[in-house]
C-alpha cells in the first residue's frame, strides 16, 4: 500500500467524532467516516510499516445496519453522516464509543448511567446556517450546505430531515429570490461577489424566528425589497427579527464588520425549563432546545442540593443558562465567558428572570477564575470543544470545590481533562450522555466528580 494507491475494504471499527479504523493488508488504516460494514473505494494519504490513512472516494456496498430512511441529498450533504442507521442503534454506536475512551483512559471506577435520546430525533435543529454557490460549476444559484469532500459546491438541501418545514421555506424561497434578481453569490477563492450566507435561528418553545442574511459590502442592495418578501411568507412561527450582516472576512464564516436591523429586533427569546433568554445573532445556544432541556436537567440533578444556598462557578458560561437555572438555589453563581457578547446576554437574562443573585464577567477562564472574590463548593464546566486548556484544570481544581459538574460536547477532551483531575484530588463518580445530535456522530456527556 503506498501513497496514493487506490484501495478497496470493508469498514472496520466506527470511532467517536466521525473516525473509522479498518484493516486492509495487515495495516491498520484509519479514514474519516464509515459505516462498520460498508465496502468503500479510496485513495491513500500516507501510509507507514503498519498503519496507514486515506480518503473515501466512493461507496461501493452499503453496510447490513443501514436500514433507516433517508433524504434524497444523503451522501452528498455532509449534516447527517449516520441518517441511515436506525435510531435505537446510532444510540447504542454512541454509547459504546465513548464508553470505550473512558476504558482506554483507565477510567473504570464509576457509575454510567446510560444515554439519553433526544426527544425528536427529527426537526430538531434551532439554527442553520446555510451558504450561497452553485451545485456545480456555473451552474444555478444554490443555498444550502457544502457537499461531501467538495467545499465549493453547495447543495440546496430541501429535503432536510433535521429543520422544521419553515427553516426549508424560507431556505428555498430565498435562493429563488436573489436568483430572480440575478445578484452574485461570493466566491471564497478570489473574494469576490456578495450573497454569502442565511442564518435561520429559532425559539422552540416561544415560536419567534429571525432571520439574517449575511453578504459582503461589494454591492449597494437595497434589502428592504427581501424584507417584505419575508413578511410575506406562510409560516408556522413569528417572525420578529429581519437582519443583514455586512462580513468582508476572508474565512469562509459568518463574521460581523456590521449589522443592519431591517425589521424587528436583532434578538428572539427562548424559553428553557421555566427561564426565558434574550438570544442575539452570534450568542451561542443550545442547537437542540428540547435535547438541552434534558441535558440541563441531567446538570442539576448531578449537581443536586450541592449547590443549595452555596457560591456555585459557572464557568464557560455562554448565555448563562445553567448558571441560572442553578441560581434559584443558590447562593450566589458567577459566570465566565470568553465572548462579551454572550456576557451581555447572559447579565441582561438574569435580570429578565429576576435572578439578582447572578454575576456573569468577560475573560478568559484560565485568568478570570483566580481573581474572583470567593471560593466555590460547586463548580459546572460547559468547555468548547477543545476542553479545559493550558492551566485550566491546575486553576479549577486549586479551589477545592467538593463537587464539578462538567458538560462535554466532546469526550475526547473530556476524557482528558478528568484524568487530570483525577492526578489533582477528584474522583469520576457519574457519567451520562445525552444525545443532542442526532443523525450525526455527536453526543454530550455530563460527569459528576467529588473531592478524595
Amino acid at each position: 500500500m503506498k501513497r496514493k494507491d487506490i484501495i478497496e475494504f470493508e469498514v472496520g471499527k466506527m470511532e467517536f467524532g466521525g473516525i473509522s479504523r479498518s484493516m486492509y493488508e495487515d495495516k491498520r488504516i484509519k479514514m474519516k467516516g464509515g459505516i462498520t460494514g460498508q465496502r468503500v473505494r479510496a485513495v491513500v494519504k500516507k501510509s507507514r510499516s503498519d498503519s496507514g490513512e486515506v480518503k473515501q472516494l466512493e461507496l461501493v456496498e452499503p453496510s447490513p445496519i443501514e436500514t433507516a430512511d433517508v433524504c434524497r441529498h444523503f451522501r452528498q450533504c455532509g449534516g447527517c453522516s449516520i441518517l441511515s442507521i436506525p435510531y435505537e442503534k446510532q444510540l447504542e454506536i454512541k454509547k459504546d464509543q465513548v464508553l470505550d475512551l473512558f476504558d482506554k483512559a483507565g477510567l473504570k471506577e464509576y457509575e454510567f448511567v446510560g444515554i439519553n435520546p433526544s426527544p425528536s430525533s427529527v426537526a430538531y435543529r434551532n439554527k442553520m446556517e446555510y451558504t450561497f454557490g452553485d451545485e456545480y460549476k456555473d451552474g444555478p444559484l444554490s443555498l444550502g450546505m457544502h457537499k461531501v469532500g467538495r467545499f465549493i459546491d453547495i447543495v440546496t438541501v430541501d429535503d432536510c430531515r433535521i429543520v422544521d418545514q419553515d427553516f426549508k421555506t424560507i431556505m428555498t424561497r430565498t435562493r429563488d429570490f436573489f436568483e430572480e434578481k440575478g445578484l452574485p453569490y461570493y466566491r471564497s477563492f478570489n473574494h469576490q461577489g456578495y450573497l454569502r450566507h442565511l442564518v435561520v435561528r429559532k425559539g422552540e418553545n416561544t415560536g419567534e424566528l429571525m432571520v439574517n442574511i449575511v453578504t459582503s459590502s461589494q454591492l449597494d442592495y437595497n434589502m428592504d425589497e427581501y424584507k417584505e418578501f419575508l413578511l410575506g411568507l406562510d409560516l408556522d412561527s413569528e417572525l420578529v427579527g429581519v437582519l443583514h450582516t455586512i462580513n468582508d472576512g476572508l474565512a469562509d464564516a459568518v463574521q460581523c464588520d456590521e449589522m443592519r436591523i431591517l425589521y424587528g429586533r436583532d434578538y428572539f427569546y427562548e424559553e428553557v425549563l421555566g427561564l426565558r433568554f434574550k438570544v442575539s445573532p452570534f450568542s451561542f445556544f443550545q442547537t437542540n432546545t428540547k435535547g438541552a432541556e434534558a441535558l440541563y436537567t441531567i446538570a442539576r440533578k448531578f449537581a443536586g442540593d450541592r449547590g443549595h444556598g452555596k457560591v456555585v462557578f459557572d464557568l464557560y458560561s455562554g448565555t448563562g443558562t445553567i448558571g441560572q437555572l442553578m441560581a434559584k438555589t443558590a447562593k450566589k453563581v458567577y459566570g465566565i465567558e470568553l465572548v462579551e457578547e454572550a456576557v451581555v446576554a447572559a447579565n441582561q437574562n438574569a435580570v429578565l428572570n429576576n435572578l439578582d443573585n447572578c454575576e456573569f464577567i468577560a475573560g478568559d477562564v484560565a485568568k478570570v477564575v483566580s481573581s474572583l472574590p470567593e471560593k466555590p463548593e460547586l463548580i459546572i464546566v460547559d468547555p468548547p470543544r477543545a476542553g479545559i486548556l493550558g492551566n485550566g484544570v491546575k486553576d479549577i481544581a486549586e479551589f477545592g470545590a467538593k463537587e464539578i459538574v462538567y458538560v462535554s460536547c466532546n469526550p475526547r477532551s473530556l476524557v482528558e481533562n478528568v484524568v487530570e483531575f483525577e492526578d489533582r484530588g477528584y474522583k469520576l463518580d457519574k457519567l451520562e450522555l445525552m444525545d443532542l445530535f442526532p443523525n450525526t456522530p455527536h453526543c454530550e456527556s455530563v460527569v459528576l466528580m467529588t473531592r478524595k
